[in-house]
C-alpha cells in the first residue's frame, strides 16, 4: 500500500524508490521501496536477517544504496544524507550511550554533541517528559532494560528530529516497560514527529498506523494491520483438547496447510482454500479435539508470509 493518492509529496515524509543494497554475494535489500507520510507510526517488521536495519540506516543516510532513489525528510538520500542525519533521531538495537556517566549526564553530553542551543532547559524537559527527572543522578550502567530505553528515546529525540527510527528498541523489556515506551511513541507521534519502527512483537505492531513486512530483503505486504489479512486472505481454524498443540508439525504436512502453529494449549491451523483445509483437518475432526473457524490475527498472517519467503543466507 503506498501513501494515499491525495497526499502532496511534501506530505511523504519517506518516499523511496527502488533501493538495493549488496554486502559481497548477498543481496540483503532489493528494489524496496516505500512512502510513508507525516506523522505516522510504520511498523517494519519481518524475520531476523531480512534487511530491516540496513534499509533503516540507508533511510538515514548511514549506508549508501547501490542503486534507487528517493528522498527523506524531502533530502535526496544520497545527495543530501548530512541534511538527512540532522534531522533523524536513529535509536539503535544496543544500548549506546555511556554507562559510567548519570542520566543527566548522557543527555547534558548529547545535547553538547547536537550542538543546540538552550542545553539546560532541554535536557531538563526531556528529563521531565520521560519520567526521568528523580533518577537523574543515577549511573546510566545502573538502569534496567526499561529505563534504558526510556533513556535512549530522550537522547534520540533531544534535538527535536522530525522522523525517529527505532530499530527493536523493545527488545530484552519487560511488557509494563514496552507499554510505557509505546505510550510515549504515540504521544510523539501526535505532536507531528513521524516514526519507522521495526519490531518481533505482534502487540506492538498492532499499535502501529500502518504495517511494512520486508521478508529477506523484499517487502512482500503493506498496509493497516486489516488491509494485510485481506491480502493474505487467509482462512484459520482453531483447535482446542488435551495435546491438540503436539498435533502442529504432523498437520502442517497435509496439502491444503499453509501453517498449523501453537498458540498455548491451542493450535491454530490456516490455509488459503477453506476447503482443502478442512479436507486435511477431516481426520482430526475427532474426540477431545474441537474445532472452530476463527478470525486470523496478525501473527497467522506473518506466520503464512515467512513459510512462503527463502532465506536468502541459505
Amino acid at each position: 500500500m503506498s501513501a494515499p493518492a491525495d497526499l502532496l509529496p511534501t506530505d511523504l515524509v519517506i518516499d523511496v524508490q527502488g533501493l538495493n543494497k549488496t554486502f559481497g554475494d548477498k543481496h540483503v535489500v532489493k528494489d524496496f521501496s516505500i512512502q510513508v507520510p507525516r506523522g505516522r507510526i510504520t511498523g517494519f517488521l519481518g524475520p531476523n536477517g531480512s534487511g530491516k536495519t540496513t534499509t533503516l540506516r540507508m533511510l538515514c543516510g548511514l549506508l549508501t544504496p547501490d542503486s534507487g532513489s528517493g528522498t527523506c525528510l524531502g533530502y535526496d538520500i544520497i545527495a543530501a544524507s548530512d541534511q538527512i542525519k540532522l534531522n533523524v533521531g536513529y535509536m539503535t538495537q544496543k544500548f549506546s550511550l555511556y554507562e559510567d556517566l548519570t542520566i543527566e549526564e548522557n543527555l547534558q553530553f548529547m545535547a553538547r554533541v547536537h550542538g543546540l542551543d538552550r542545553r539546560n532547559e532541554r535536557v531538563t524537559d526531556a528529563l521531565q517528559h520521560l519520567g526521568l527527572y528523580e533518577r537523574r543522578k543515577q549511573l546510566a550502567g545502573k538502569l534496567s532494560g526499561g529505563w534504558k530505553q526510556r533513556l535512549a528515546l530522550a537522547a534520540t529525540t533531544l534535538h527535536e528530529p522530525e522522523l525517529l527510527l527505532l530499530d527493536e528498541p523493545t527488545a530484552g523489556v519487560d511488557p509494563q516497560a514496552r507499554r510505557t515506551f509505546w505510550d510515549e511513541i504515540h504521544a510523539l507521534s501526535t505532536r507531528g514527529l513521524t516514526v519507522l519502527v521495526s519490531t518481533h512483537y505482534m502487540d506492538e505492531a498492532e499499535r502501529c498506523h500502518d504495517i511494512a513486512y520486508i521478508s529477506y530483503g523484499e517487502l512482500i505486504a503493506r498496509g493497516t494491520s486489516e488491509e494485510i489479512l485481506r491480502q493474505v486472505d487467509l482462512v484459520t481454524y482453531e483447535g482446542e483438547g488435551p495435546g491438540v498443540d503436539r498435533l502442529g508439525p504432523e498437520i502442517a504436512k497435509q496439502p491444503g496447510v499453509a501453517a498449523a502453529a501453537p498458540f498455548g494449549v491451542t493450535l491454530h491451523v490456516s490455509g488459503t482454500d477453506k476447503t482443502a483445509l478442512n479436507t486435511a483437518l477431516t481426520p482430526y475432526r475427532r474426540a477431545p479435539f474441537v474445532w472452530t473457524e476463527t478470525k486470523p490475527t496478525l501473527e497467522d498472517a506473518f506466520i503464512h508470509l515467512m513459510a512462503q519467503s527463502k532465506d536468502n543466507f541459505q
